[in-house]
Order: structure tokens, then C-alpha cells, then sequence
């Protein structure tokens, strides 16, 4: 099996990623009728819809080699010094040499200053101190101590994190279609994760695959005869209680896929594996590490922090 190089269809595309709930796994069509193509919101009773989106955000530089071929570090949680959790979608035996892991704190932290910033109307945070290499990212926002989905979009387009960090905090918290914008109300309520995708692989089975260990992206011809994709982040079918067969028959709902699945036509699936590395950060531990960097001012609402990274 060939690595895949984020090329080709691959390139200019957002997506949403994942958290459903109540969804109907059978192989009847579901209820509702699907959106049409080009949208990324969910249909009927599900939280969050794998289809990709075509957007004009594909200003990385896609193909590179350093985010097909990063070694990940094989522990699966992590607590971070500044905060957070540190969760990796390798498995030992394929990374049988750790690696420091390339996601940060500082990604979630500097999200939620993005995010602040914009809402408060003040002048958007300078450029982080981490690195700032391609990579296919998705950011993803949870509200509430149930952590409901209140936004997730992101890019199979190597961005440079900088940038893409920049545009998918305010794309996933404001424009994913599924949800009204967010309000400054809302972010003492929030959790923030940033996910960076690596690892691409074509496979010719569609059960080649590891759940827990591997996000998924499908593509398949519909009813209609039109080319769909959907995603799933590698974390979501493990939450979710998912096998093989139910992750590919919920990611074929979501693509918009309304006739009876079979296993012939589970079989014409083209699916690409990766992982990917995350970190997740509340908005108390985002405010618990800026204030131990003496940004917060004292009534209760941090300063503005566009100087956390002169």
C-alpha cells in the first residue's frame, strides 16, 4: 500500500468531522432528506456530518512529505505542562520509534485568543512561537460539561499552522452551517481541540482499518451518480461504539447516501486511513495558563492577548 499525498481532490477541501448522536445505523435511507452538495451540515438526528466542503482555503503547501510521513509518539494520553490533553492515534506497532509529538498547548491556547480577539473586536493575536510546518488540520469546539459539538471544520490541505489555525478557529466557530456563530457568552463554556492529520494511506480494503487508531475518508459514487467524500476523525467511531461496518454505513449517511447499503456496494468504497494528533484545552485551563503567563487582569476576564506572542 502507497502513502497518499494530500493532492488532487485532496487539495482546496473543508470538512466536517465528527460528532453525531441518536444516529440510525440500519441500511434504509434515513428520514431526512440530505443536504445537496457543497454543504456541511447534518441531516435529521445526527450532530455533526463527515461530508467534505469545497472551500477556498488550499493556500498550504499540499503534498509535502512531512505530513505523510511524520513518526508519531506512541502514548495515547498525555497531560500537558500548560494544560490540556495530548491524545495520538498511533499504535506501537507501527511507530516502533517515538517521536515528539508536533501538536502543542500553545495551538488550543492560541485558538482560544484568535476566537476571544474576534469577539471582543480586539486586534487579532501576532504569530505564534510554535511551528509553523503544513499540515492537514481540523479544529474542532465543544460546549458544555457534556461536551456537545458546537463546531468542527478543518482541511485535508497542508496549511501552514499559522494561517490555518487562524482561518479554522473562526471558520469552525462561526460558519460551520450546522450551528448559529458563537457568542461571547458561550466561551467560559467551551473546549477547543486541535487536531493535525498525518499519515495518509490508500487501502484497497474498506475494513482496512483500526478503530481508535485510524480517521477515515471515504469516496464513493451515490444513487445519482455524482462523486461524494466523508470523513471521520480517528477518535470518533471508538466514542460512538462503532465497528467497521457501522462507521463506513454512518460515513455513507452522512456523504449523503440515501439507497440501501450492501456489501457489494461497501465493497466500490475508496477509503484513504490516517491518524493524527490532538489536543484538547477548556477555556478554564486556556485562562489558567495565561494567567500563570500574568495575562489576566483581575476581573475575571484575560487582557487582550495579542501580545502573548510578541
Amino acid at each position: 500500500m502507497g502513502r497518499k499525498r494530500c493532492v488532487g481532490d485532496c487539495s482546496k477541501m473543508a470538512a466536517g468531522c465528527c460528532g453525531v448522536k441518536k444516529q440510525k445505523l440500519s441500511s434504509s435511507p434515513p428520514s431526512g432528506s440530505a443536504a445537496g452538495p457543497g454543504s456541511s451540515h447534518c441531516n435529521g438526528d445526527t450532530q455533526c456530518r463527515g461530508e467534505l466542503v469545497l472551500s477556498g482555503s488550499g493556500s498550504g503547501n499540499v503534498g509535502n512529505t512531512r505530513v505523510n510521513g511524520l513518526g508519531l509518539g506512541c502514548g495515547s494520553t498525555l497531560s500537558s505542562s500548560c494544560g490540556g490533553t495530548l491524545s495520538s492515534s498511533c499504535s506501537s506497532s507501527l511507530s516502533p520509534a517515538p517521536r515528539k509529538m508536533v501538536v502543542s498547548a500553545e495551538m488550543c491556547c492560541f485558538c482560544f485568543d484568535v476566537l476571544y480577539c474576534h469577539l471582543y473586536g480586539y486586534q487579532p493575536p501576532r504569530n505564534p512561537r510554535f511551528t509553523n510546518e503544513p499540515y492537514p488540520l481540523f479544529v474542532t469546539w465543544k460546549i458544555g460539561r457534556d461536551k456537545r459539538l458546537r463546531g468542527c471544520i478543518g482541511t485535508f490541505s497542508a496549511m501552514n499552522l499559522h494561517s490555518g489555525l487562524r482561518e479554522y478557529t473562526l471558520t469552525s466557530a462561526l460558519k460551520d452551517s450546522r450551528f448559529p456563530p458563537m457568542t461571547r457568552d458561550e466561551l467560559p463554556r467551551l473546549s477547543c481541540s486541535v487536531s493535525l492529520l498525518t499519515n495518509f494511506e490508500d487501502v484497497g480494503e474498506y475494513l482496512d482499518w483500526e478503530v481508535g487508531a485510524h480517521g477515515i475518508r471515504i469516496e464513493f459514487i451515490n444513487e445519482k451518480g455524482s462523486k461524494r467524500t466523508a470523513t471521520y476523525l480517528p477518535e470518533v467511531a471508538k466514542e460512538q461504539g462503532w465497528d467497521h461496518i457501522q462507521t463506513i454505513d454512518s460515513l455513507l449517511r452522512k456523504g449523503g447516501y440515501k439507497a440501501p447499503i450492501t456489501n457489494e456496494f461497501r465493497k466500490t468504497i475508496k477509503l484513504t486511513r490516517y491518524r493524527s494528533e490532538k489536543m484538547t484545552m477548556s477555556y478554564s485551563e486556556y485562562l489558567a495558563h495565561r494567567q500563570h503567563h500574568h495575562y489576566q487582569n483581575g476581573i475575571g476576564h484575560p487582557l487582550p492577548p495579542y501580545n502573548h506572542y510578541s
